[in-house]
């Protein structure tokens, strides 16, 4: 079986191929060009050098969310015209599982952060395992007090990954807890990851096409500005 996965949810953008599990060939870039215009052309060069078609392709995975917004529509979109064009079906997954996967040879609690901003992150926790990370916490957004706060009872190196693990480590460090970023080449999202998390899934996790959507966690800048404005506006209650 060979999964084609694209990873797009934050700053850098990958593609790679699995088969059986396995990483057969990859790309990945991170030089601040937008995705709609590095991710197709990645994947297109990867295939092509691969000596791989569409055809040679049993499904198409994709880090559904939590991530950047216009970074998760991007890829959404690019494997459902890949999925569609090619009659394939999808398989979305957890942006956080997929960062805790090239890790789950550690020991210890792996603590996937990605950057929400006004102090919030996008988390979720695994333990290590040998047949792949285990789930301690589900994805949430949440701050980092609360995120502090969470950690006791988990066993283990606390290992942070993501592009929110910098941050995390100077609060949790100034707060006394100990723990440890992961190695530089391991921390950032990548397509590998997310094609080792379909494959976990496969088969319970595929879907059409037409069904595969983002996972945003929360409403978007320009929505919740949209609220607190239509809050604003609201007029008092009538005594």
């Amino acid at each position: 079986m060979r999964i084609l996965a694209l990873e797009s949810s934050a700053k850098a953008a990958s593609c790679a191929v699995l088969a059986e599990g396995v990483p057969i060939a990859s790309a990945w870039q991170c030089t601040g060009l937008t995705h709609s215009r590095t991710l197709l052309p990645m994947v297109e060069d990867m295939l092509r050098n691969s000596e791989l078609t569409m055809g040679d392709i049993d499904a198409v995975a994709v880090a559904a969310g939590p991530g950047s917004f216009t970074g998760l529509r991007i890829g959404i979109s690019a494997v459902k015209g890949l999925a569609w064009a090619a009659d394939k079906p999808c398989v979305g997954v957890s942006t956080l599982e997929a960062m805790a996967w090239p890790l789950a040879h550690l020991n210890g609690t792996l603590f996937c952060a990605m950057d929400a901003r006004r102090r919030q992150i996008y988390n979720a926790v695994f333990r290590c395992g040998d047949g792949g990370p285990v789930r301690q916490r589900e994805d949430r957004a949440i701050s980092l007090e609360d995120a502090a706060a969470d950690l006791a009872g988990l066993e283990g190196p606390l290992t942070l990954v993501g592009d929110g693990a910098q941050l995390c480590r100077q609060d949790f460090e100034a707060r006394g807890i100990p723990c440890r970023l992961a190695p530089v080449h391991l921390r950032m999202q990548s397509a590998v990851g997310v094609g080792l998390a379909a494959s976990a899934l496969w088969p319970r996790g595929v879907v059409s096409a037409q069904k595969l959507s983002p996972v945003y966690l929360r409403l978007s800048q320009a929505e919740r500005e949209r609220l607190e404005r239509l809050n604003r506006e609201e007029p008092p209650p009538r005594p």
